[in-house]
């Protein structure tokens, strides 16, 4: 039978979408079919379907996936109730930005067998909300219900359109069961689709005016200073920012960065931070180019001097759905990050040396730089504690992991050492969620294997490996994702950095009343420890799929613990997670 499911699907994998990660429900029993009859008649369904037993994993899946390709894989769920349940993960995708199409059914629209798809079972009356797409409108780039299977096919096709504009991000698709049940004629779309003419919106550039401004400013400036947070979303832009630094000596600096925007190794990073602490670079410098960040900096703890210029080039330069944001930016461009560092680069001389200024700034970048790697190394020293320090940790998973590893970040409270002593180098090692709903990193590392595997040469990565917070875990659905994991054979190392409860609430709770009575609790009686008997993290993923586990809990078990694990994760081919008991808070 060919249906409107039929030409969905179809129009999904012409599009190049790959992958699924479903939810079923009662409202997809004609896509169910018309995957049956795909595998029948040709041997395989597409898109791939990838069953995730939670939806929020589903999402999370998705945004992984896209975060290591740069292309939108498909998310299915059921009915209002599925909306709800992808949680935080709706968040998560808007925020980062990630090109998702999520597509929801709904309840039967006839009572009396009208049409094939009519309400046939109790839980449709329950199911029948009044506006199911507002539960998610706000975060997504468009809200469209599939009226008709007669263009079903351009429906789909300006959603993924949308969402692979910039700014880039999720689209939702909703239909009644009876629309998707609707018997089409096959003959009214034997014309195979042209995705091309429903490409994305071309990526801006920034004006030759604007470029020759903001280069000028620049080499002139006594105090230069980049800022970027998710400029390395794009891994191109990564050798352009590299160069743009050396022909002018400029320091970069990382705010609460999403991806690696620059190579931490390079004497030109001058450093990193989630806002907090004293950044003198910021408030010393003279020209602040920000490029692709949503927190250059926190006005409460840094902010730039007075008369300081500054440029702001942006993906999304207004910010389009926050509610507050503002910069005092001589320019603001909305542009492409690859495009407009081609465009600075064009004004600058590629012949031209360093002046003297330059070369001092250099000197003293290189000097600062070499200060901070000796901090760092002396802080992995594991004699320095009697307990599992996150910086130790860090150290081994850096030495003792392939030199192609990609990273995934959800350390939250432990965000800044994290980055710090794994100190990735190469564009695409190492994403956040880059927003802030917890329990991104077991999704996204399933996806991000399913999409190196779907889209040969999308990214360099041989080996994936999660440093999570014990409660990020949690939040992850551990019991579905380790599930998916080994049904679909994503092994990845997870690394938990398990300090016994939530810490950011605490650290929030002393940045706001560091003097007050909550400040001289202990932390469980504030509420945000699991203890006393806190869960064996490692032993969940084990019972759902299989995993390695192993909990530590002395500083001479770190590098053992993870040779093993890796080798669980490429020989064995199963997860591996280490459950790494540091300071409780």
């Amino acid at each position: 039978m060919f249906t409107t499911s039929t030409v969905f699907l179809k129009t999904l994998a012409d599009a190049g979408i790959t992958h699924a990660f479903v939810n079923w429900g009662s409202d997809h029993p004609a896509m169910l079919e018309d995957i049956e009859r795909q595998r029948l008649e040709n041997g395989q369904a597409l898109p791939r379907i990838v069953t995730c037993p939670n939806e929020m994993v589903a999402l999370s899946c998705a945004q992984g996936y896209a975060q290591v390709t740069g292309r939108p894989a498909a998310v299915f769920i059921h009915v209002d109730v599925g909306t709800q349940a992808l949680g935080g993960a709706v968040h998560n995708v808007d925020r980062c930005r990630t090109p998702v199409l999520i597509y929801a059914g709904a309840a039967p629209f006839t009572l009396n067998g009208e049409l094939r798809g009519s309400r046939n079972e109790f839980i449709f009356w329950l199911q029948d909300c009044v506006d199911q797409p507002a539960i998610v409108r706000q975060y997504m780039r468009q809200t469209t219900q599939i009226n008709s299977g007669k263009n079903v096919h351009q429906v789909v096709m300006r959603a993924l359109q949308r969402a692979q504009s910039d700014p880039q991000g999720p689209v939702y698709l909703w239909a009644r069961r009876e629309i998707m049940e609707q018997a089409l004629d096959p003959e009214e779309f034997a014309i195979p689709l042209q995705s091309s003419k429903w490409a994305p919106v071309e990526r801006a550039p920034i004006s030759s005016r604007v470029a020759a401004l903001i280069a000028s400013a620049l080499a002139t400036a006594e105090r230069p200073l980049i800022v970027t947070s998710y400029l390395g979303r794009n891994p191109r832009t990564v050798p352009l920012l590299v160069e743009l630094s050396e022909r002018l000596a400029i320091p970069v600096y990382a705010s609460c960065p999403t991806s690696v925007c620059f190579p931490m190794s390079h004497p030109h990073f001058v450093g990193l931070s989630y806002g907090m602490g004293v950044n003198k670079w910021l408030r010393e410098a003279d020209v602040i180019l920000v490029m692709d960040s949503d927190i250059p900096w926190i006005p409460w703890h840094n902010k730039p001097r007075h008369g300081a210029r500054i440029f702001h080039i942006d993906v999304d330069v207004l910010k389009q759905n926050m509610g507050m944001f503002h910069i005092d930016a001589e320019i603001t461009a909305q542009a492409d990050g690859e495009l407009a560092l081609n465009a600075l680069l064009q004004e600058i001389d590629k012949a031209r040396s360093l002046n003297d200024l330059e070369t001092a700034r250099q000197h003293n970048m290189a000097s600062s730089h070499e200060q901070w790697l000796k901090e760092l190394a002396d802080a992995e020293n594991p004699s320095k504690s009697p307990s599992i320090t996150v910086p130790h940790v860090m150290s081994a998973l850096r030495t003792g992991l392939p030199a192609k590893t990609l990273f995934l970040n959800e350390g939250i409270s432990n965000y800044i050492p994290v980055w710090t002593h794994l100190r990735p180098t190469r564009p695409g090692s190492a994403y956040t969620s880059g927003a802030s709903s917890l329990g991104w990193g077991l999704g996204a590392a399933i996806g991000a294997s399913i999409g190196k595997a779907a889209i040969p040469g999308s990214n360099d990565n041989e080996f994936i490996a999660l440093v999570v917070g014990d409660g990020s875990f949690l939040f992850g659905v551990p019991s579905s994702a380790y599930w998916i994991a080994r049904r679909y054979d994503t092994p990845f190392l997870t690394v938990v950095l398990n300090n016994g409860g939530w810490k950011s609430p605490k650290l929030s709770m002393l940045g706001v009343h560091p003097a007050g009575a909550a400040s001289k609790a202990k932390s469980p009686d504030l509420n945000v420890t699991f203890g006393p008997e806190a869960p064996d993290y490692s032993q969940i993923a084990a019972a759902a799929g299989g995993a390695w586990a192993r909990r530590i809990t002395r500083p001479d078990e770190v590098e053992g613990a993870i040779r093993e694990a890796t080798e669980a994760v490429l020989e064995e081919r199963r997860c591996a997670v280490i459950d790494v008991v540091i300071e409780a808070l």
